[in-house]
């Protein structure tokens, strides 16, 4: 009998070694759905295709390429937030977006949505399949374009194409997966060696792009004697083994990182986009270096701008420079960053108390029992604080968010993709109640698969980022409470255990029941609503906008809750003031 169009599409992906497609079936999909029904390919059932989007990038960003899959209409529709997420974080990710018959398009029909128009500003490729001779073509462009590109590719099907006979192509079918060595010209490479033998005081500041160059990096400051600060995206990478880190800037991050920046001559930029403009220095000499040359100068003014693999520029590199003898700034930096972590460790010290118990303390107490090569997610808002600053890279673990996109809700999705394609894995969720209440359903997702999913909630009963931007603004926080449900019963109604942590004397030996736990489990710890997270440079306005919302709260009658917050977060302050 001969293959229809759909049993041509799974056939190519088997062939692409795609393992899952995360979808909710229906409709134009159902002939997709047999197909793989019949394959290798194991279709996974989420309850909101946002989640299955979401479950795939991480499986994208952990193993090269994974695929999602949205019916007619409201289906593809539900795709969107998570293909952004995938196609900003530049992880290879294939869309098949089922549509109405072929014939009814542009007639207003049921359910009809513009698959070009409506993917068009979050894929690299973005075409639709109307004919059996496009298909080999299209699939394989798309894939290809997804693997190379680092990016989301999206196919258009129509459902009454996806069930016509299949027809054989004349071009490749196969996928070519490329590797070639990218470096700036000898040339390039001369100016920036120069410029880095006459700088006294070097920092490098490394992002996701230097992920496989770590060895390098850590050659590198050490023979610059170079303090070495990453972004979030970078850390899980470039902090393990290296003895020059000076911990993350940015609004999650570190004064320490921040400061050897803007006490360095010279700042080298190695694979990051790091857009946060206002943490960048301006009066000393920057370097950046990436892969993508269009990302070059549009977060600093430079002094040279290089196209490269951040490992093989790097390789290239170090035979040109001289080795730097005065260790005085690095040694400064690195005495400066103890202190950094000392002061951290206050809130580790300082439990809270019953229903406020410490963000900081349960992150630190959870990097403590977690597996060296265990797989976090987290929220996007406070749990990405406290992940950034309490989860401790080994080499070995990964940590994924919603770093570029900054959407809520994603720890759990994510954490769905992370334990199908790495079921050998711990894999842990840090999620904030506001954004696992946003995708509830898909709890019964982990039950239905039977995915050993460790799911943290940090219940501080808020919406915890929009509150602390509410306040540094200058305004009162207004409508970010949170009246949840009690999560631990959530879970138990879904199938597994759930605990509700009330007191901080509970939370290490609840953590280590969690983790111990054979299969799903959820911890719903109350955690303390006035914890702030804040950034390592206050500006001035932003003490004034806090100091006015404290007053306009005070004014209002809140005296209790200015009180906490300013009792909660007073050590913090006195450090980085």
């Amino acid at each position: 009998m001969a293959k229809n169009i759909a049993e041509q599409i799974v056939e190519m992906l088997e062939n692409a070694n795609v393992k899952r497609i995360y979808a909710v079936t229906g409709d134009s999909l159902n002939h997709l759905n047999i197909a793989v029904k019949k394959s290798s390919i194991q279709w996974i059932h989420v309850r909101h295709e946002e989640v299955g989007a979401y479950a795939a990038a991480a499986e994208a960003e952990l193993d090269g390429l994974a695929v999602c899959a949205g019916s007619c209409g409201p289906g593809h529709v539900h795709l969107i937030n998570g293909v952004y997420e995938a196609h900003r974080s530049h992880v290879p990710m294939l869309v098949i977006a089922s549509t109405i018959p072929s014939d009814e398009m542009g007639m207003d029909y049921f359910q009809e949505t513009n698959t070009i128009k409506l993917f068009d500003d979050c894929s690299y490729y973005n075409q639709m399949i109307t004919r059996p001779e496009q298909v080999q073509r299209t699939v394989q462009t798309a894939i290809q374009h997804a693997i190379s590109k680092k990016g989301v590719a999206v196919i258009g099907l129509p459902g009454d194409v996806s069930e016509l006979d299949a027809e054989e192509g004349s071009t490749s079918t196969q996928i070519f997966k490329t590797n070639p060595v990218i470096r700036p010209s000898d040339d390039e490479l001369k100016s920036l060696s120069e410029l880095v033998n006459k700088s006294k005081k070097v920092t490098l500041y490394c992002g996701i792009g230097a992920a496989e160059a770590r060895d390098e990096v850590v050659a590198l400051s050490k023979l610059l004697k170079a303090p070495v600060g990453y972004s979030f995206r970078g850390k899980m990478a470039i902090q393990p083994n290296n003895p020059n880190e000076v911990g993350l800037t940015g609004l999650l991050g570190f004064p320490s990182a921040y400061h050897a920046m803007h006490e360095a001559d010279l700042v080298i930029l190695l694979g990051t986009d790091f857009p946060y403009q206002k943490f960048m220095p301006v009066k000393n000499k920057i370097v950046q270096i990436d892969e993508s040359p269009e990302r070059l100068g549009r977060r600093a003014k430079l002094e040279l701008g290089l196209s490269g693999d951040i490992k093989e520029t790097i390789k290239a590199l170090l035979p040109l420079l001289e080795e730097k003898t005065d260790a005085h700034f690095l040694n400064e930096q690195l005495a400066f960053y103890d202190k950094v972590k000392e002061n951290q460790l206050e809130y580790v010290k300082d439990f809270g108390k019953e229903n406020a118990i410490q963000p900081e303390y349960v992150a630190h107490t959870l990097d403590k029992l977690a597996e060296n090569d265990a797989i976090f997610t987290v929220d996007t808002g406070m749990c990405c604080v406290w992940g950034a600053r309490f989860i401790t890279g080994t080499g070995e673990r990964k940590m994924l968010g919603s770093f570029n996109h900054g959407s809520m809700a994603n720890a759990m999705p994510m954490a769905i993709g992370a334990a199908l394609a790495h079921p050998e894995k711990q894999v842990i969720a840090l999620c904030g109640d506001g954004g696992l209440s946003m995708l509830l359903g898909d709890m019964a997702t982990i039950f239905q698969y039977k995915l050993p999913v460790k799911l943290i909630v940090f219940n501080n009963r808020t919406l915890g980022m929009v509150k602390l931007e509410m306040e540094v603004g200058g305004m009162p926080d207004n409508e970010t409470d949170m009246i949840n449900p009690d999560f631990a019963m959530v879970a138990h109604a879904m199938g597994y255990p759930g605990k509700n942590v009330h007191l901080p004397e509970e939370v290490e030996s609840a953590i280590k029941e969690c983790l111990d736990h054979d299969g799903p489990y959820l911890l719903n710890i109350f955690t303390n609503p006035n914890a702030l997270a804040l950034p390592p440079k206050i500006e001035f306005d932003q003490i004034m906008g806090m100091s006015k919302s404290m007053a306009q709260l005070m004014l209002g009658g809140k005296m209790d809750e200015v009180f906490e917050t300013v009792k909660s977060n007073y050590k913090h302050i006195k450090g980085l003031l």
